[in-house]
């Protein structure tokens, strides 16, 4: 009778694992024998400290790799006898002590009492870590595995670590916030910033944007994320885009980086001709500063003279520094020594550097004198009639056209009508005649 009862109970017990945990349960129980594969998930992340012999490697991690536990269940379980635990291991083998594991799941087993649930609560949830010795003494939340290779165990929990979270987001759903669908996650594609959308309203959008050349918009759609200007980075534009869609990206990427870049320059290599960044340098009056090299051809030039790269001592054939521009410009246009520093680093070379001195110095100059940056992005604006109360369009910041001062958005003209303040009664400046035109337009009107 307790023999056919022992049974009944297994079954049930066998199902219930079944119905709650059937991602532990790897295989059938088959002549009393069971397997079960339990990983261990924290609720929040935990410091894993994995070390041998003064080498330790510090991980932050949520999950580690599950143990593989193969189980004998008596005839006389669970009324009498407790079950037998024919092995414990560790995938990748991160876990030590495993006889003391297997003790103190032994002790937990009391007659009459079905166990196995227990057992896997106690390893899924990390209990058992106080258990076998693995915890700090000292800050009960951290994790200390002793490992004879620190180095090949972290890559292999780290691993682990990423598909458990690529494995549960792909399972789970989430709305979209472009169509207002909810969509499992492998749908779904979660950007670096933690926000999810679906991939085919991702698909759509980024294609759009590529199409129409507006290559900075291929980003997170998100409001807050629009506004902070993230762009999507390769790993994220590559799960969305075709190959060619990729291949355009790329170059439109790389034509807006020169564009906003002046540092950034073309490969003087006729095949080539691919865009070079400027090296990162500590000191930018060395002549390391003037360093190129090519990411594609490996090429090596001076960015003044574009030759080959002369070392940082050895001066350019045609010297692009600021000195020569102001001697040159210094000089009568009929001086023989203008003329002699034209030869001396060549016609072209002085004329290119003195005409984008020029350029620079206009344009400061009616920068200073014609527009007001925006106090909150640094955008120039000019203002061709109208009020003083201006609003990037950039940004949306509110500020004053006078001063560049920030201006509450929600009652902007105080800063006009406040008795005593800089641009009190300033909110229209009207000079000359241009400005009585266009009040008389107004009262036309």
């Amino acid at each position: 009778m307790d023999l056919s009862e022992c049974q009944s109970l297994q079954r049930e017990e066998w199902e219930v694992l079944e119905s709650i945990y059937p991602e532990c349960v790897s295989s059938d129980m088959c002549d009393s024998s069971v397997k079960l594969e339990v990983p261990v998930e924290f609720s929040e992340s935990r410091t894993v400290s994995i070390f041998n012999d003064g080498l330790s490697q510090s991980l932050s991690l949520t999950v580690l790799p599950p143990l593989l536990l193969h189980i004998v269940l008596p005839l006389a379980y669970p009324l009498h006898d407790p079950p037998q635990l024919v092995s414990i291991r560790a995938t990748h083998l991160w876990m030590p002590h495993l006889s003391k594991l297997q003790s103190a799941l032994s002790r937990m087993w009391q007659p009459g009492e079905t166990v196995l649930y227990s057992w896997i609560e106690f390893i899924r949830g990390g209990e058992f870590l106080d258990s076998v010795d693995l915890t700090s003494e000292t800050d009960p939340t951290v994790i200390n595995i002793p490992h004879p290779a620190p180095q090949l165990l972290s890559p292999l929990l780290v691993a682990y670590e990423m598909s458990s979270k690529s494995t549960r987001f792909a399972q789970n759903s989430y709305p979209c916030s472009i169509c207002l669908t909810s969509h499992k996650g492998s749908k779904c594609l979660q950007l670096t910033c933690s926000h999810v959308f679906c991939r085919p309203c991702l698909a759509d959008f980024w294609q759009m944007c590529v199409r129409e050349g507006e290559v900075s918009r291929v980003g997170c759609p998100d409001p807050r994320c629009v506004k902070s200007g993230r762009e999507a980075n390769e790993e994220e534009v590559a799960r969305i885009l075709t190959p060619e869609e990729i291949h355009r990206w790329r170059w439109l990427k790389e034509k807006c980086a020169v564009e906003k870049d002046p540092t950034i320059m073309h490969c003087p290599m006729t095949f080539c001709q691919s865009a070079v960044l400027k090296q990162a340098t500590d000191d930018e009056e060395s002549g390391w500063d003037r360093l190129r090299i090519c990411s594609s051809c490996s090429y090596s030039f001076c960015s003044f003279c574009k030759h080959a790269w002369h070392g940082p001592l050895s001066p350019c054939m045609a010297s692009a520094s600021s000195e020569i521009v102001k001697e040159y410009l210094a000089l009568a246009e009929d001086s023989p020594d203008r003329a002699l520093l034209l030869r001396r680093y060549g016609r072209s070379n002085v004329l290119r550097l003195v005409n984008a001195y020029q350029e620079e110095q206009l344009n400061r100059e009616w920068l200073e004198s014609s527009t007001m940056a925006c106090p909150g992005c640094e955008v120039h604006v000019e203002k061709a009639m109208g009020c003083n109360h201006m609003t990037c369009a950039k940004c949306r910041m509110h500020f004053c056209y006078r001063c560049g001062e920030k201006l509450n958005g929600s009652n902007p003209y105080v800063h006009f009508s406040t008795p005593g303040a800089r641009c009190y009664n300033k909110l229209f400046d009207f000079n000359g005649k241009d400005d009585e035109e266009w009040i008389h337009d107004l009262d036309g009107l």
